[in-house]
């Protein structure tokens, strides 16, 4: 369970950080995604979830 908080906390922060080191290019993104088919916006949620996942196995077995 601590793990969870953990990384939760830290996509808040690097979320964070993204706003306000670089809310333009935020908004560049954010409409990069929104000219994406459907499709493959759905790719995209589901390669950044195995991402997240892996780098989560990966601190766990490191002892995070």
């Amino acid at each position: 369970m601590a793990m969870i908080f953990l990384a939760l906390g830290l996509v808040l922060v690097v979320e964070g950080l993204a706003y306000v080191l670089a809310p333009s290019l935020v908004e560049r993104l954010l409409e990069m995604m929104r000219q994406l088919a459907l499709d493959e916006r759905r790719r995209v949620g589901v390669l950044a979830i195995v991402l997240g996942v892996t780098l989560l196995w990966i601190a766990h077995q490191l002892g995070a």
